[in-house]
């Protein structure tokens, strides 16, 4: 949190209007905030993966599934005052695999599982992100990390 914080510039500027959520007493709305910062952090577009929907947009939402490669689907109310999701899923490939996750950290998660089963890449939009859980916070392959991540790690550690 510090080192998001401490990040100047148009990034800071990004991470400041996310940051506000981690004030919040709800755990999953601060662990959705911090995994948008890290994107943010690590000069990534986030809602290229997670894409949001309303209730009333399913049909588009069910259109632009069929063309993901890989992604996560939140459906939420239109004016619904929380933020609380219909429905948060996991798309491949064009087909809902998983749905029903509650939150877009847990659904973050669960493609980690299907891409180690199914031998598949991580997604492009999100590598770096992707290679932060994997080679740091799950210390799998950590000793070669590419320069954005090694410089976090010093941070981190610092």
């Amino acid at each position: 949190m510090k080192i998001f914080r401490n990040t100047g510039g148009v990034k800071g500027q990004k991470m400041r209007a996310i940051l506000p959520m981690t004030d919040t007493v709800d755990i999953d709305l601060k662990r959705d905030s911090i995994l948008k910062s890290l994107c943010v952090y690590l000069n990534e577009d986030s809602e290229a993966f997670v894409k949001e929907y309303l209730v009333c947009t399913v049909s588009v939402a069910e259109e632009d599934m069929l063309q993901t490669v890989m992604g996560i689907y939140v459906v939420r109310k239109a004016g619904a005052e929380d933020n609380n999701a219909e429905d948060v899923g996991i798309v491949m490939e064009g087909v809902s695999v998983l749905n029903n996750l509650a939150t877009v950290y847990n659904a973050f998660i669960m493609p980690f599982g299907l891409i180690y089963a199914l031998d598949l890449s991580f997604p492009v939009e999100l590598k770096y992100t992707f290679e932060f859980f994997h080679k740091i916070l799950m210390e799998l392959d950590g000793h070669k990390l590419t320069r954005k991540l090694q410089q976090l790690k010093i941070k981190m550690f610092a």
